[in-house]
């Protein structure tokens, strides 16, 4: 991926993070904007999005159903080409790192074979 798009990406989440903080309100959930991957021609973007304490078809819907303002706003922020569609997905990033931990907490509990004195 190159640098430009790597910026263009970093660039994308700050803001639509922004506009999603500031104007949207999700009860009893905490909603981030992880990662955008903008696409080389720069006519897509994939948001993902992790929810906390909430649910993630609820938060989806909210933001897919409000995807037109929040592309218009970006629009105005940020000066491209063309403005990317935006195409909001669920990241399950945070709960599949969960779940590693506990399963690497779990092997470390299983006993372990002795260890074999070296001869001299």
């Amino acid at each position: 991926m190159s640098q430009r798009l790597d910026r263009i990406n970093e660039l994308m989440k700050r803001e639509i993070s922004s506009i999603v903080q500031k104007d949207f309100e999700f009860k009893d959930s905490l909603v981030t904007i992880s990662d955008v991957e903008v696409t080389q021609d720069l006519r897509e973007a994939k948001v993902f999005v992790s929810v906390l304490g909430g649910y993630m078809d609820k938060v989806l819907e909210k933001l897919t159903s409000n995807k037109g303002s929040i592309q218009s706003r970006v629009n105005k922020r940020i000066t491209l080409r063309c403005t990317p569609v935006l195409m909001f997905r669920g990241d399950t990033s945070t709960e599949r790192g969960v779940g590693i931990v506990n399963l690497l907490e779990e092997v470390d509990k299983l006993p372990t074979a002795d260890e074999i004195p070296e001869e001299k």
